[in-house]
């Protein structure tokens, strides 16, 4: 056998065996990565405040205290809520479940995400009458 042959060979075989050393296949070893859910600290108690006021109803309507939705809200809310944000909602938008989820967030994060008897209590209005209206909320918790 030639010399030329035997070295090509031997180069070819040397080529074969490095590149088959740094191709192999991957580990097991591997990352994966999953989407977290939401925290969401005032979940229990939106729905809590939902039975207590409508039973979860977003149509709801209160025609003596024009409140309107799923947390019963009134005029003046409405109001105070877009002179403080600059929005432009109006009651009718109420009806809205995301907007009015919105608003009552907005009051409830000025609170605190674990006080709820306060927040449920603020969310009712003033005065005594807000302890009755919290303990009515907190057997829904």
């Amino acid at each position: 056998m030639p010399n030329y042959f035997r070295k090509t060979i031997f180069f070819t075989l040397l080529l074969i065996i490095s590149s088959a050393s740094r191709v192999s296949a991957p580990s097991r070893e591997s990352l994966l990565i999953l989407e977290s859910r939401p925290i969401e600290p005032y979940k229990t108690l939106i729905h809590a405040i939902g039975i207590v006021e409508t039973k979860c109803d977003t149509l709801a309507y209160n025609p003596i205290e024009k409140a309107v939705g799923y947390f019963q809200i009134r005029p003046i809310r409405v109001e105070d809520y877009n002179k403080r944000t600059g929005s432009k909602y109006t009651l009718k938008d109420m009806f809205n479940y995301e907007i009015s989820e919105k608003v009552f967030l907005y009051y409830a994060v000025q609170v605190g995400p674990y006080d709820f008897e306060k927040i449920s209590r603020r969310w009712n209005g003033s005065g005594p009458r807000t302890i009755h209206y919290w303990n009515r909320v907190k057997k829904y918790l």
